[in-house]
């Protein structure tokens, strides 16, 4: 990738998160001239999961441009939700677009407070008619019109959405609720890590525990319990990881999204 800007004066980049993380990672960068590809690159665009915000920051620091986050699934067609190049807030996916409703609720489908967590649901006339030959799916996934997409998230008093995670992947640790995106967050602010996932696994007490997945940065060093140390500082007595365990790789689709299902 870095080649072809580098050749052909690439001016927009659109990627998911694990592209930006590679392009931001790459070790051999330098072979490639960089002050070209940022004076070409206009802006870049993600999608497809959530851009960690150290890789969105150190990318706009090194390619000196602006990346613009947007939401969306298949059943949106795909895109419901982006950010406007002159009114971007880093961490957030921006607003609904032309056309398309977006709102946040609880699971009695009432709408909740700015600010508070729930469920995202999406009407306009990029929904999907329904699941091929799944009646029984298309019932539960579209209600009143209202696309109910799986997805936790907020808004803020200004009207922009975040993105916290999948249902699917919250953690119930002893009644709390945790969401591996905000831990993720604070793991990749260490300085050795590069890449992480964090998941749910059983636990006779609590339900499920909380276990990281990481990689490390080229050259660092670290162990489990200095991490495991390091989160406590930084998270809540509930959230931090209680394992660790260090991958050369994390398992992708081919579209670059990590596949937590193969951590289980």
């Amino acid at each position: 990738a870095l080649r072809e800007m580098d050749e052909t004066d690439v001016t927009v980049f659109d990627g998911v998160p694990t592209m930006f993380w590679a392009l931001l990672n790459y070790a051999e960068a330098d072979r490639f001239d960089l002050a070209k590809i940022s004076k070409n690159l206009r802006v870049c665009a993600s999608g497809g999961s959530p851009l960690p915000l150290e890789v969105l920051r150190g990318f706009e620091s090194k390619f000196q441009t602006k990346v613009l986050e947007g939401y969306g699934l298949s059943e949106t067609s795909p895109i419901a939700v982006f950010n406007k190049y002159e009114n971007t807030r880093a961490g957030s996916v921006g607003f609904p677009v032309w056309g398309i409703e977006v709102r946040v609720v609880d699971e009695q489908g009432t709408d909740v407070e700015n600010g508070e967590l729930g469920e995202i649901v999406i009407r306009g006339h990029n929904i999907m008619k329904g699941y091929y030959k799944k009646p029984e799916a298309t019932a539960v996934a579209i209600k009143d019109g209202w696309f109910y997409s799986g997805d936790i998230g907020r808004f803020d008093a200004e009207g922009f959405l975040y993105i916290a995670d999948r249902v699917k992947d919250m953690i119930l640790r002893g009644g709390f609720n945790v969401y591996p995106r905000e831990l993720e967050e604070v793991l990749m602010t260490h300085e050795a890590v590069s890449l992480c996932a964090v998941i749910g696994v059983p636990h006779d007490e609590y339900g499920e525990e909380i276990k990281a997945f990481i990689v490390l940065k080229q050259g660092a060093t670290l162990n489990e319990n200095e991490l495991i140390e390091w989160s406590k500082e930084r998270m809540a007595t509930y959230k931090y990881p209680r394992s660790v365990e260090f991958r050369e790789t994390l398992p992708m689709t081919a579209t670059g999204k990590i596949l937590k299902r193969e951590l289980r």
